[in-house]
């Protein structure tokens, strides 16, 4: 979809019926607030507390979503690919690989990060923004580039303590 319709699709219809399209379509979801037009897939599971602000789901695999989790705009998460290697046909054939999507709790996606089919994203991670992951990000790592890599770590004793303490994000 153009960045001008999906401009427009933000302009023109209430969040509701963005809300209303993505937990009709999840498998299951906890309290999730839509903040801009998104996408899930069947095979979607959003935890509580989740805030989606512009994300695609697409493929036919399983994408499971964690607690807290707060998506920036336009982030895509991809649960299938084009059988490439093992197909019939070159450059690709029409079969597909799938494979699941696991985003840990309190994790943070920056705008326009796309995560392929496979990845897992450990709690508390932060993938900047503009980033493709393509491998595993470890819990509590802080990701960025294309490929995503890991660069920083979040300090853990201070995120242990904000969790012992219930000092969530919460939604409105």
């Amino acid at each position: 979809m153009s960045k001008f319709r999906l401009f427009l699709l933000n302009i023109l219809y209430p969040k509701w019926l963005f809300h209303y399209i993505v937990c009709s379509k999840a498998k299951s979801h906890g309290k999730v607030k839509v903040r801009r037009y998104s996408t899930v897939n069947r095979g979607t599971v959003l935890g509580d507390q989740v805030s989606l602000g512009g994300i695609h789901i697409v493929g036919k695999g399983n994408c499971y979503v964690g607690n807290y989790v707060h998506t920036g705009t336009d982030c895509q998460i991809l649960t299938d690919y084009h059988n490439y290697d093992g197909g019939e046909l070159i450059p690709y054939d029409h079969s597909w690989v799938v494979e699941d999507v696991y985003v840990g709790d309190f994790v943070w996606l920056g705008n326009n990060v796309i995560i392929l089919a496979g990845v897992t994203i450990g709690e508390g991670a932060i993938i900047q923004a503009g980033s493709v992951v393509v491998n595993d990000i470890p819990p509590m790592a802080i990701a960025g580039g294309h490929p995503a890599k890991v660069f920083k770590y979040r300090d853990v004793e201070h995120f242990q303590k904000l969790k012992s303490e219930g000092k969530f994000l919460m939604l409105d």
